[in-house]
Parts: C-alpha cells; sequence; structure tokens
C-alpha cells in the first residue's frame, strides 16, 4: 500500500472519530435560547473537533503543518498543510438541522492532495486522492451526465457575503439569471456539502463568489469525480482563485455563460 494510501486511510478513521465525538454532542432539538449561548455552543463543537483532529492528523503526517481558519483565503505557504474546516455548516448543527459536515484535505505546494467530507448524521464519507478518483464510502463517484441546463439542479451559497452591496447584487444577479435557465437554484451552506452533492451527481453545478481555502476539499471531489472547475473567467481553479465554478462538464460552459454575462 503506498504512502498516500495510508495517509488517506487514516484521515478518513480520523475524521470518523472526531464525526462520532460530534454527534455525542449533536441534538435535532437544539434551539438556543440566544447569542450567547449559541456562540458558546459554535465554539465548543470546534474545540470537540479540533480536539480529536489535531493530534491524530499530526501523528499521521508530522511534517505537515496545521491550518484551521475555515475562512480564509489567499494563497498558502509551500510544503504540506493539513486544511481543517471542523464544522461545517457549524450554525445548522447548533440549531438542530443534520446538514452539517467534518472537512479536511492535505494541500501540498498550494493545490489539494487528499480530501475527506465526512457527513455524520447520514453516516457518509467523502474520499479524494489526487489521481485516484473520488468515492463515497468506498464506492466510486461520477458527476452528473446532464448536458442541458434545463433539468439542471443548481445551487450557491454565500454566508460571508456581510455588508458588501456590490458582492450582494452580483449574487442576487446570479440567481435570477441561473433561476431563468436552470430547472431549480438552491441557496444553502455548509458549501462544501453542496460540492460533495455535485461529485456524486445528485446536483449539477455549483457557483461560489468568495473562494476560500476550505472549500479545497469539495473542490477535490468534484474533480476527482470527472467534473470541471474553473475560475470564472474559465481558468483552471486554484486556491487564489476569486471565484469559481464546479459542474458536471456537460453543463459547465452554459454556466459560465450565464454567470459572466
Amino acid at each position: 500500500m503506498s504512502q498516500d494510501l495510508l495517509t488517506a486511510t487514516a484521515t478518513a478513521a480520523a475524521v470518523r472519530e472526531a464525526g462520532a465525538r460530534m454527534l455525542e454532542r449533536y441534538s435535532p432539538t437544539s434551539r438556543p435560547s440566544g447569542l450567547t449561548e449559541l456562540l458558546a455552543s459554535l465554539h465548543a463543537n470546534d474545540t470537540a473537533v479540533t480536539d480529536v483532529l489535531r493530534p491524530a492528523l499530526t501523528a499521521i503526517r508530522p511534517e505537515a503543518r496545521w491550518l484551521d481558519d475555515e475562512h480564509g483565503s489567499g494563497p498558502m505557504p509551500a510544503g504540506e498543510w493539513w486544511l481543517i474546516d471542523p464544522m461545517g455548516g457549524n450554525m445548522n448543527a447548533v440549531q438542530g438541522m443534520p446538514d452539517w459536515n467534518i472537512g479536511v484535505s492535505l494541500v501540498r505546494d498550494g493545490r489539494p492532495v487528499l480530501a475527506v467530507l465526512f457527513f455524520p448524521v447520514l453516516d457518509e464519507l467523502f474520499t479524494a486522492r489526487e489521481g485516484g478518483g473520488a468515492h463515497l464510502n468506498g464506492e466510486p463517484l461520477r458527476v452528473s451526465a446532464k448536458t442541458s441546463l434545463d433539468g439542471a439542479l443548481t445551487g450557491t451559497g454565500q454566508a460571508q457575503a456581510g455588508q458588501d452591496a456590490e458582492l450582494l447584487a452580483r449574487m442576487g444577479a446570479s440567481f435570477t439569471a441561473m433561476s431563468e435557465a436552470a430547472l431549480y437554484v438552491r441557496i444553502s451552506v455548509p458549501v462544501t456539502h453542496q460540492l460533495a452533492q455535485v461529485a456524486a451527481g445528485r446536483m449539477d453545478l455549483h457557483w461560489q463568489f468568495d473562494n476560500v481555502r476550505s472549500h479545497a476539499a469539495g473542490v477535490l471531489l468534484v474533480q476527482e469525480a470527472g467534473g470541471v472547475v474553473t475560475d470564472l473567467d474559465g481558468g483552471p481553479w486554484d486556491l487564489t482563485s476569486r471565484a469559481y465554478l464546479a459542474a458536471a462538464p456537460g453543463v459547465h460552459a452554459a454556466a459560465l455563460k450565464i454567470l459572466t454575462a
């Protein structure tokens, strides 16, 4: 067994362990009474996952450095980095909703080479290795075979839009344009949840105006499942891309035209 495959297997086991820890904390009846309780729960969830992952991943690949800035963007220094999103969709979990995940990617010299996304509530483990394909619970994944947007399930999610009026306007315009062309547009977070659905062929495309480094795991899943991921100029995606489109090959060009019109 190759070293990269050993790393992938051990990483998946560590992420499953972190998921089990979170399931002990998670309750579908959770309803925070106010902002103070909500923020405390968000922090406690992140800490519970990180406390499992950090020692486990350090033991798996001691030479890799650690970054768990889930909203960070921009380039990364050379070498290997564990890039962690402890609780994708943490707000959903705190509010008792099931759509949250634990995400880990190994980034080597600026490109993701390993991705593990675990959806504990559904017991779905998504994995991908550079050049090794994408899998769901060990079964190969393939993006959808759709060739037209008129039957496409599409999506986006921009949780960090804040008060950026220009970005909010761009989001609204893109939603309107895509709604006119596609069968359905889903707006939801976490972003990695949608990217995993694109990789599995359950959704046909996802676009994003805020390229956050922690999305790398989902991007690698789509790429290794046969999808096309580019920036909105049509160039190859990388960690420094400002925006991107991840799609099945048969609908990528049409979707890109709509988003850049």
